[in-house]
């Protein structure tokens, strides 16, 4: 029988992607793991291998075609003996309504941004997929859907899922309207639905405010339309509260020079934000309850010190994580930072390189900024928001006037994880840590 090629999910967040290159065409044999096509995430472009083997029967879905969800039918594959006559009836033809939608994408990127209408179920997904286990029926949805329905208070019982075989999807989640009690419904009035937050524009009236200005109309790619979902959605549903402290960097210069004289035979150079790395890998160690992070219905407390740290590439950015960074040294630290900037830049990393990590670090002192206030990156529970070091006149210990450099941070804060007190210790620690270099070595 025919075998579907679908959509892979490249990592646990993928929704669509964008079908780079097909390294197959139409009646090329393949086996179990031939790389067959290329796919391009939000964050990299990755090869996908043939699981099967078999013969290329019909390709459904055209190279460059962007926005493909998850799981879409892409070709369809022939076992031995079997022909492109064995396939089902409108599999050799036009493809379906998901699938066109797709190749059209390709051709021109949608002018409206109205949200699509949600995918009519088929008579396999009338309802959500469960099975039994003792008796309690299993929910199948995607992590990004139970999250989103954790923040709005919903109820994924009485959601109808579009995915495939009944699964929840995100669409399902925002598109869904709660079933509100006729009592609940008769105490509404017209005055409440006039305070309904307001729609924000749509592209085509944002556009008829510019008419008759010159501009250029850049399509969104598939990172930076994830950056502003999953940023918007962060401001939106993370409580997010800031703390901010002046670190005094002299003793740190002073002993980040005393160190690179002596590694510089090893060809080790050591940054400040090595450092701030190994500051914010051993606080967090030291303050373990705040080594955590917001997993919807409940907390997740973390042994180690996986920290996060921003990179800036061509159209966004990347956060690669770097695990056990509280046992590594500075030196293996500063490797593994520059090894994983760099295929960060040339968007070589691998899914498990960017995901997890409790603490999140963006650095914009090389830019020249004194100060920011960095958005939280979920599910994490904090971001030290760094900026330069500046010569700046201080009151010593003495009472005298003297002059320090001085490096503004700012720690923001997911409040459903970590509260005040709590936060002001990290950050306590944090300091201590960068302003007494050489304890972090002992």
């Amino acid at each position: 029988m025919p075998i579907e090629i679908l959509m892979p999910a490249l990592s646990p967040t993928m929704e669509e992607g964008t079908l780079a290159k097909w390294l197959v065409k139409e009646g090329d044999s393949v086996v179990s793991g031939d790389v067959i096509a290329e796919i391009e995430t939000d964050k990299a472009t990755m090869e996908f291998e043939a699981v099967d083997e078999g013969t290329i029967g019909k390709i459904l879905i055209p190279e460059g075609s962007e926005g493909v969800k998850v799981n879409t039918p892409i070709a369809v594959l022939l076992e031995d003996g079997e022909t492109a006559d064995d396939l089902p009836q409108g599999q050799p033809g036009t493809p379906s309504a998901a699938q066109a939608d797709a190749g059209n994408k390709a051709a021109a990127p949608a002018a409206s941004a109205a949200p699509a209408a949600p995918a009519q179920p088929t008579a396999t997904q009338s309802k959500p997929a469960a099975t039994q286990e003792k008796g309690a029926p299993r929910i199948f949805a995607s992590p990004l859907a139970r999250r989103i329905a954790a923040t709005k208070g919903l109820d994924l019982k009485q959601i109808t899922g579009s995915g495939p075989k009944g699964r929840i999807v995100k669409a399902d989640v925002e598109q869904h309207t709660p079933q509100h009690t006729p009592q609940a419904t008769a105490m509404a009035t017209p005055a409440a639905a006039t305070l309904s937050a307001p729609h924000a524009p749509g592209a085509d009236q944002i556009k008829a405010m510019y008419d008759g200005r010159d501009y250029e109309e850049i399509s969104l790619n598939g990172m930076r339309k994830t950056i502003a979902a999953r940023l918007t959605e962060a401001k939106q549903s993370i409580p997010h509260f800031y703390l901010r402290r002046d670190i005094h960097l002299d003793a740190l210069l002073d002993f980040r020079a005393s160190l690179n004289d002596q590694l510089a035979h090893r060809g080790i150079k050591l940054s400040v934000n090595d450092f701030i790395i190994k500051a914010c890998a051993l606080a967090l160690q030291a303050v373990p309850d705040a080594n955590a992070v917001w997993a919807g219905d409940r907390i997740l407390k973390l042994s180690p010190s996986d920290v996060a740290v921003a990179v800036a590439i061509d159209g966004g950015l990347f956060t690669p994580v770097l695990k056990d960074a509280d046992s590594k040294s500075l030196s293996a630290l500063s490797s593994e930072m520059k090894d994983l900037a760099g295929r960060a830049k040339s968007r070589k990393l691998a899914p498990h390189e960017y995901q997890g990590g409790s603490f999140a670090i963006s650095n914009l002192g090389m830019f020249g900024i004194d100060n920011f206030d960095a958005v939280i990156n979920p599910p994490h529970g904090a971001i030290l928001a760094v900026g330069a070091g500046v010569k700046k006149p201080v009151v010593q210990p003495d009472g005298a006037l003297g002059v320090a450099t001085v490096m503004s941070t700012t720690l923001s804060v997911d409040h459903r994880v970590i509260d005040g007190a709590l936060g002001a210790q990290l950050l306590e620690q944090i300091k201590n840590n960068l302003e007494n270099p050489m304890a972090m070595l002992a």
